[in-house]
């Protein structure tokens, strides 16, 4: 992907927000404040992340393409990483279920994310969202005059993004400035943003203002509404979501799983979720992993490393409180400890430092004293393989070191430690790539940049790339992340 772009707002931003305020005011009532409940009590429930079909990715057949494919991973996760560490919420224009569990298709795409298809409305709309573990709200593309600037991707482009149509659903509703549902996404002081919602005011009509996400690598606006989420063999009423009515780089909506009070698993009271991410060789094929929504059941998981969420760090950049923080102990490089200070493992007052496990972000990300301090243990140990540079340059990893030639290369073994014992010991092709069999690059990524202060955010970013065929369980209930590996094909 390309570097984020800047969220300019035009003047044709603003007359098209207003163009479908007014849409909507004549089109549709505001939805009811009522709470969010379920049909019928269910089994757990299996969603599928599907993938979509490749039309325009160009063959990784040479070293030169399979450098540019990771170039784009390292400058999406870079990009991401920025966004996570000075987050921007949300900006105002001035204008649960009760079954047990849920299975879906999770699938791996070239543009470096995992998507799920989900439902809304009657008759049922289903659109393609990327699942995304460091922000809350779900969005989708909406209206049949969606806009998406920058929106080329291999497989997807601006005119093949599917959208949901509120006028086609006789359950779609716009959510009110009164409705406390508003109060998920923009707080309890929203109504000051609402001139005819005063405290006199008997009868407010005004709806909810226009939401301005920006994320990593692209943004989005729309308006919120409420409709039905239509799951395998039940169906969550009065379900909020936002309806995006223009995006600038992003090739479908957005699934929020984050810590937020919008969020899907907060919506529905989940329990707990976990997801299988499939090997990044699946990218745009038929095969899927799976995501598993769990809202009360009673199954155990087996042979799960645990380890607690830390608290998040409390301070007035709320987006802090999405993040999934874990307390990452050590890092070994074959066996030795990289010697990280502490204040780089632990998120500190000011909000700088800590790690976090998030399913947007493709490579993980390190600030540069942690990164540096593991390449330099992976230059020392792998002292007779040569830098391969102009890979280096080509794909914006390092390090890359030239194996060519080689019957056998020995990679040192990456171990993370977590608090309470949990030890994930990744698989080679979690964190190194082989290019043609001559080059092998570090799939972590780092810049210049170091911020101190409450700006700073985590040090440290667990990225998807690094749990591929792990089953990874975020056990909300009792406050833990729990992961095994296991194949996900």
């Amino acid at each position: 992907m390309a570097p984020p772009p800047v969220l300019i707002f035009t003047s044709f931003f603003f007359f098209f927000f207003f163009f479908f305020f007014f849409f909507f005011f004549i089109f549709y009532q505001s939805a009811p404040a009522s709470s969010l409940s379920s049909s019928e009590p269910g089994a757990t429930i299996t969603l599928h992340l599907r993938p979509l079909t490749s039309r325009n990715l160009p063959s990784i057949s040479d070293q030169w393409d399979e450098a540019v494919v990771l170039a784009s991973f390292a400058a999406s996760s870079l990009a991401r990483a920025h966004h996570l560490k000075r987050p921007k919420k949300v900006n105002l224009s001035s204008s649960t279920a009760s079954s047990q569990s849920v299975n879906l298709p999770l699938s791996s795409h070239v543009f470096g994310g995992y998507t799920v298809d989900l439902s809304f409305g009657t008759p049922p709309q289903t659109m393609t969202f990327l699942l995304d573990t460091g922000s809350s709200l779900v969005w989708s593309p909406c209206t049949a005059h969606y806009k998406c600037s920058r929106c080329n991707f291999p497989h997807v482009g601006p005119t093949k993004i599917l959208t949901f149509i509120p006028r086609a659903s006789s359950t779609s509703r716009l959510i009110g400035c009164r409705n406390p549902k508003c109060q998920l996404l923009f707080g309890p002081t929203v109504t000051s943003q609402c001139p005819s919602c005063g405290p006199t005011s008997k009868n407010c009509s005004q709806i909810c203002p226009v939401y301005m996400i920006q994320y990593g690598s692209g943004s989005t606006g729309g308006l919120l509404m409420s409709d039905n989420l239509c799951l395998p063999d039940q169906t969550v009423p009065n379900f909020l979501f936002g309806c995006s009515v223009f995006s600038s780089t992003q090739p479908t909506g957005i699934a929020g799983f984050g810590r937020g009070p919008e969020s899907l698993p907060a919506q529905l009271g989940l329990r707990k979720f976990s997801y299988c991410l499939l090997s990044r060789k699946f990218d745009d094929t038929a095969e899927t992993g799976v995501l598993v929504l769990d809202l009360g059941s009673d199954q155990k998981s087996s042979d799960l490393s645990y380890t607690p969420f830390r608290h998040n760090p409390d301070l007035s950049a709320a987006a802090f409180s999405e993040y999934y923080y874990i307390g990452l102990r050590k890092i070994l490089v074959g066996g030795k400890t990289v010697k990280v200070p502490y204040r780089y493992l632990v998120p500190g007052a000011e909000g700088a430092g800590g790690t976090i496990v998030d399913s947007g972000t493709t490579f993980t990300f390190m600030v540069p004293p942690v990164f540096e301090a593991v390449v330099q243990e992976f230059d020392r140990q792998m002292g007779n393989y040569s830098r391969a540079k102009d890979v280096e340059i080509r794909s914006g990893l390092k390090p890359c070191y030239n194996v060519s030639g080689r019957s056998h290369v020995g990679l040192p073994a990456l171990v993370l430690r977590f608090k309470g014992g949990a030890r994930m010991a990744l698989p080679p092709e979690n964190y190194f790539a082989l290019l043609r069999s001559e080059v092998a690059c570090l799939t972590i990524v780092s810049d210049n940049v170091v911020v101190s202060g409450a700006s700073g955010g985590p040090s440290i970013v667990l990225g998807s790339f690094q749990q591929q065929n792990y089953y990874v369980e975020y056990d909300l209930k009792n406050g833990r992340l729990g992961f095994k590996r296991q194949s996900c094909k």
